[in-house]
């Protein structure tokens, strides 16, 4: 998937950088909390109409959203709780964004099939978080999927930047519905004992 093979170069990337944004003293937890903000300016951006230009700072944000872990490994303040925060506060962001393309949509009174896609993708992308998090718990890698964060990030922004946000919620509430089954099925087979049928 793009996230899995994304990660290593942008890690190396973003080392240079994470060295430099050390240097002005912000902690990662400090960034990963900034970054929960740019989200909520972001939300407000999609909220106010202004579909491209929120399309285009959903990217930024999301770009800053890895600055927090090149800090840590710069400066080796790397830490379970800074983790902890990261995962948590990356759902809060994403669900404000899609709470402020639900503000635009009811303001443009887009109907009901548009606010029961972004109710749709929400649940579908918190299950894909929620369903990597309880595989690993249980010693299973549930790094399994297309739709993940990344690729969220990414079909969301093309389809603002060109100002059709339906259908851009059409193709991640099926996407996300597809991962999340996908993580069920993939935990389901890794956990079945062998010659076991069921």
């Amino acid at each position: 998937m793009v996230s899995s093979r994304f990660a290593n170069k942008a890690r190396a990337q973003l080392g240079p950088l994470g060295r430099i944004v050390a240097r002005t003293g912000l902690t990662p937890n400090a960034i990963t909390v900034i970054g929960l903000f740019l989200n909520i300016g972001v939300a407000a951006v999609i909220a106010s109409g202004n579909l491209a230009l929120g399309g285009f700072l959903v990217l930024v944000a999301g770009g800053f959203d890895a600055l927090d872990g090149a800090v840590a490994r710069s400066t080796g303040q790397t830490s379970q709780f800074g983790s902890f925060l990261d995962s948590t506060l990356d759902r809060y962001s994403e669900a404000v964004v899609f709470a402020g393309l639900l503000i635009y949509l009811t303001r443009e009174d887009a109907g009901t099939i548009p606010i029961l896609l972004v109710y749709a993708t929400i649940v579908n992308s918190l299950l894909i978080s929620y369903a990597r998090s309880k595989s690993e718990s249980i010693g299973v890698s549930g790094d399994v999927g297309f739709a993940q964060r990344l690729e969220r990030i990414l079909i969301l922004a093309f389809f603002l930047l060109i100002s059709q946000p339906v259908w851009g919620l059409w193709v991640l509430a099926v996407l996300t519905q597809i991962t999340a089954l996908h993580r069920i099925l993939h935990v389901w087979r890794a956990t079945r004992p062998s010659g076991n049928s069921r």
